[in-house]
């Protein structure tokens, strides 16, 4: 990949902040006084302070509402887009400084993101860390969610096994809580299922956990309707974390996403944009970085797969060409669209594309749109698994 594709431009960034805050401070200057009633009006939710979406100025990307995942005590309102912190650091080819990177984080914070979601195996606790640092002085307006269950040794991932035994999810969850500089998780998942340890000891040791104050909510990541249901009878869940974009669409078909609906559960989709290739800047000439992008190893991302699939992007660019919306943002509206409880993740580590992203929140389909783009590719035949078969094993059926 181009260098100037991956790191975010120090000249531009500066030259959009300029531009920003000169917006700000003359819409400032017009409704000074309903920026002061809204400060007023501030909601508390979860402990955080949720600044109504009427506080970011008009003609500025950002998400300017906010959804529930989950249901009654489990209830956890964020804002209807959050920020997947991954790619900051890992499997995403080459990054921009740590110092263009937090300024992007904190940019999303301006924008109403509340939720940023990373994870203690996301380079061994330096993504962690870099969203601790990121999100410094931030933390009493957003949630931080991370994850527990793969294995370590001395730093080094063991791919073969899980461990979501009690010991390991509190070693995890003490770990993750002084990586990130905070003192509660907003969310807690299980990263993948341990089958050596039953779900329900799993849902009884993060019960102990919400109610010693150390983590707010949790969810499972890539689970079936039975284990979901067996968790959720020992301690209700918040939120299922799955990929769900219009390249992988098994939540649909196994009854996942039904039974969200039915229990009253969130959904996380991860990889909405199937690892930035919906945005349509893949193509099968690309080269990723052999060092740091786990693409270079997936079956999809092997370049006759990528001819193949590109003609789904050809569709998505065409009906959004009509609309003025990008393939990005169609994919994300889809998403969005298709359920009140789904809140995607897309990350990035370039101001474009999270302004290209939050804008997909303002998106409305019609019934009639929903189906006219879900017939147009669900036509074309996806080629290519999504993971290698190691990583594929450790997905419940």
């Amino acid at each position: 990949m181009k260098e100037e594709q991956n790191i975010v431009n120090n000249a531009d960034m500066s030259r959009r902040n300029f531009l920003k805050r000169t917006v700000l401070a003359g819409a400032a200057i017009c409704i000074a006084p309903t920026l002061e009633k809204v400060t007023a009006a501030e909601r508390v939710i979860d402990g955080k302070s949720v600044v109504p979406h009427t506080a970011i100025p008009a003609g500025i990307a950002a998400v300017r509402t906010q959804r529930t995942l989950g249901s009654g005590k489990a209830a956890f309102t964020v804002s209807s887009m959050g920020y997947g912190c991954m790619g900051l650091n890992h499997n995403r080819s080459q990054y921009p400084s740590k110092e263009n990177e937090i300024a992007l984080v904190r940019e999303a914070v301006e924008r109403g993101v509340t939720l940023f979601d990373t994870a203690e195996s996301y380079g061994y606790h330096v993504n962690e860390k870099l969203v601790g640092e990121a999100l410094k002085g931030y933390t009493d307006r957003v949630f931080i969610s991370s994850k527990f269950g793969h294995k370590f040794v001395n730093g080094v991932q063991v791919k073969t096994e899980e461990d979501s035994t009690p010991a390991n999810i509190r070693r995890v969850c003490e770990n993750s809580l002084r990586n990130l500089g905070v003192e509660t998780l907003g969310m807690f998942y299980q990263h993948r299922i341990d089958p050596n340890t039953p779900i329900e000891v799993v849902a009884e040791t993060v019960g102990e956990l919400i109610k010693e104050g150390k983590i707010l909510h949790w969810g499972m990541c890539e689970v079936n309707v039975e284990t979901i249901r067996r968790a959720h009878k020992i301690c209700p869940v918040t939120a299922i974390q799955s990929e769900y974009h219009f390249m992988h669409h098994t939540v649909e078909e196994n009854g996942v996403l039904a039974l969200c609906d039915e229990l009253g559960i969130g959904f996380v989709p991860y990889s909405p944009l199937n690892r930035g290739f919906l945005g349509g800047m893949i193509n099968e000439y690309t080269r990723f970085d052999p060092t740091n992008d786990n693409r270079q190893t997936l079956p999809r991302f092997q370049p006759e797969a990528i001819r193949a699939n590109y003609r789904i992007v050809e569709v998505l660019n065409a009906f959004g060409r009509t609309r003025g919306i990008t393939p990005a943002q169609v994919a994300l509206a889809w998403l969005m669209n298709k359920k009140t409880f789904i809140v995607p993740i897309p990350g990035t580590t370039k101001l474009s594309h999270l302004e290209e992203n939050l804008r997909a929140c303002d998106i409305v389909f019609t019934a009639e749109e929903m189906n006219e783009l879900e017939k147009a590719v669900t036509a074309i035949p996806v080629m290519g698994s999504r993971y290698d078969a190691l990583q594929e094993s450790k997905i419940q059926k």
